[in-house]
């Protein structure tokens, strides 16, 4: 049984959070921006920081600091019949590892996780790759997990990019 701050976490608990982590990589490989933005709570946010070491988001530089009207509002973006940036679109693969469950509220159910990713995104004939960690502050309801907060840390934040990030990691 995985452990959290020295405590057991239930089997269920563990599996749970991996299929949700599994669910959302899929809607973004499949393109379903829409169900994926609904995984986030109406504060929750999406958060991108420029390097491992920031502790707040405000009034510091980041790669992402959406809330869930920047979302939608990206998401109008790319889905735009004229939005060349997406013509053609990317296409992505998502490979989420590592679940490790780092603190459980036992009363509420909620969770905060963090794991590691990869995603390959194709493009133009060229293959990109990031890897990095995730760090989920995840909101247990009625309807299962919902996303508070979603951290990505990139492994060269600080590298050079051909052209801007269109969709999310």
């Amino acid at each position: 049984m995985a452990k959290s701050n020295g405590k057991a976490v239930p089997a269920d608990t563990q599996r749970d959070v991996e299929q949700f982590l599994y669910q959302q990589a899929e809607l973004l490989d499949e393109r379903s921006f829409e169900a994926w933005a609904d995984l986030f709570t109406e504060d929750g946010t999406y958060w991108m920081p420029a390097s491992e070491d920031q502790t707040v988001a405000d009034g510091q530089p980041n790669i992402f600091y959406e809330d869930f009207f920047l979302m939608r509002m990206r998401i109008n973006r790319i889905s735009h019949t004229r939005a060349h940036s997406q013509r053609p679109p990317n296409r992505t693969s998502h490979v989420v590892s590592n679940a490790v469950i780092e603190g459980l509220d036992g009363k509420s159910g909620d969770v905060v996780v963090r794991s590691k990713f990869y995603v390959s995104e194709y493009r133009n004939d060229v293959l990109r790759h990031f890897a990095g960690k995730y760090r989920h502050d995840l909101q247990k309801t009625d309807d299962g997990y919902r996303i508070r907060q979603q951290r990505v840390d990139l492994v060269n934040a600080e590298g050079p990019w051909e052209y801007v990030l269109q969709t999310w990691l």
